[in-house]
């Protein structure tokens, strides 16, 4: 069964808009899928079989993308390995299409042999064009290569890739992912990074894949040189608390880059695989959380077709102008380390109700003033402070400020993921000497919920500061820092060949 959800007000809206022939919004989808998996993974089937599962989830996908179309969508965006799962090297082959350049104008639904056959972008050409919707899916590409090439040792080239049909059922464009999780052995890495745009009726649209939203290229570079308006972003995103976790962490980005952030997650529980979620530069518009069921979601939202035009994203925020301008709070209080995501964090505990603390790491100092409405003796809170290069599942320099709340009262569990809170916060600051502009706040809440805006704001003296309103009671407040002129030459993990 797939389930809806798309605020009324917003249809209503739609509607009045699509009626006066005006494209200054749109209504964006996403899908977030319980991938069909095959139990054949280690072994190579026929390409009949493959051919079998990837119709079954395509059967799934093709009911998200009618029901989209009838609810208006203009668009709709689908999970990374949607159609059929993970494999290794070998026996993902089967599975894999061979897609041509966007350039050649390819209808396949209208010209289906005009390549040779291929039964899966057939099916998704006419899906877009039978209902005059864009559709982005995630599928695998295979190029022939030379197998006396070093860097081609089976005679073909594998890559990650995602396609866009649009609402005539032409494919648009074509992206390789470029920079390869780590369990990533199936794919190759292309050569070069690619900055795959596309024009639409309702803005100028930039694409890529998962990880490579932690790098600068091609996920910052597609969208302050190309100056696209939105992002699709097909993902298998593992929620990782307490820094990590996908809605967070990918709306703070949509926010910083001032994008509309389409993202569809695969839905898998036992890997933690949920959180699909439509952000637009201003707030997250609809996200989808279900860690109960293995059903998929379909989301919809109403968004602006160009937010870049507008002037309240221009403005700068210059991270560390207040940190740099204050007198590291003295204090009693002894730092001790501790591990988050495998990073060495350091810490300072909090000790009272009310306080200033300060904890430093290399060349970064944080800067914390708070407010409880009470120190409750079973929940504790530690100011921490991480300035080097995470070195695990990827290699990426990370300059992070964070407030958490320990798992337990145990020292020991600080950095853990905690599940909820109920120390409320009245008043809070969070400061930091960043060393680059590229710098992603978030605030989690007990339960995992994200903070409503209105209770929050981000100052141009980069102060992550309370506005008034409700107590909050925190998991997690973090300025995460990303330094990509200290990444390795190669962000990309993945071990596939390199052409």
């Amino acid at each position: 069964m797939i389930i809806s959800y798309f605020p009324k007000c917003g249809a209503v809206l739609a509607l009045f808009v699509l009626s006066v022939g005006a494209l200054d919004t749109f209504i964006a989808a996403g899908y977030e899928h319980a991938v069909m998996l095959s139990n054949r993974t280690e072994t190579p089937v026929p390409k009949e079989e493959a051919l079998l599962l990837i119709s079954r989830n395509i059967d799934v996908l093709e009911k998200a993308v009618k029901l989209a179309a009838r609810q208006g969508a203009h668009i709709i965006v689908t999970p990374e390995d949607g159609i059929y799962g993970v494999f290794t090297r070998e026996t993902i082959y089967p599975y894999l299409q061979d897609i041509p350049d966007p350039e050649v104008n390819w209808i396949s639904c209208r010209d289906p042999q005009r390549f040779g056959r291929s039964p899966v972008q057939e099916r998704l050409s006419c899906l877009a064009k039978d209902n005059s919707i864009y559709i982005a899916e995630n599928i695998g590409d295979k190029k022939p290569c030379n197998a006396s090439d070093p860097h081609c040792p089976d005679g073909r080239y594998q890559y990650n890739t995602d396609v866009v049909f649009d609402s005539e059922g032409r494919l648009v464009a074509c992206y390789h992912k470029y920079n390869l999780f780590a369990p990533e052995i199936q794919f190759d890495l292309p050569k070069d990074s690619e900055l795959v745009t596309f024009d639409s009726p309702f803005g100028k649209f930039g694409i890529f894949t998962c990880f490579d939203i932690f790098s600068h290229d091609p996920a910052v570079m597609v969208v302050e040189e190309f100056q696209v308006d939105s992002i699709l972003y097909p993902t298998a995103w593992y929620n990782t608390l307490p820094l990590l976790s996908a809605v967070p962490f990918h709306s703070a980005w949509a926010r910083a880059l001032g994008v509309n952030l389409l993202a569809a997650n695969t839905h898998n529980t036992s890997m933690h695989m949920t959180r699909s979620r439509i952000y637009s530069s201003e707030v997250v518009k609809v996200y989808y959380y279900d860690m109960e069921t293995e059903s998929g979601q379909l989301m919809l939202s109403e968004l602006k077709s160009r937010p870049r035009r507008e002037a309240i994203y221009s403005a700068a925020v210059h991270w560390s102008t207040y940190a740099r301008g204050v007198k590291p709070f003295s204090s009693e209080r002894l730092s001790f380390p501790g591990m988050t995501y495998f990073d060495a964090f350091t810490f300072t505990k909090l000790k009272r109700h009310t306080g200033n603390y300060t904890v430093c790491q290399k060349d970064l100092c944080c800067h914390l003033t708070y407010k409880m409405s009470e120190k409750r003796t079973n929940e504790v809170y530690a100011l921490g402070v991480f300035d080097r290069l995470h070195m695990v599942e990827g290699q990426y320099y990370l300059q992070v400020c964070t407030l958490l709340k320990y798992q337990t009262t145990d020292l020991r569990t600080c950095g853990e993921p905690a599940g909820s809170a109920f120390t409320q916060f009245e008043e809070f600051s969070l400061s930091g000497t960043f060393g680059t502009s590229y710098v992603f706040p978030q605030i989690v809440l007990s339960g995992s919920q994200l903070a409503p805006e209105r209770h929050y704001e981000v100052g141009g003296d980069g102060r992550l500061q309370s506005r008034g309103g409700a107590p909050l009671p925190f998991l997690v407040l973090a300025l995460y820092g990303r330094v990509f002129e200290r990444d390795p030459p190669c962000l990309r993990q993945g071990t596939g060949q390199l052409p």
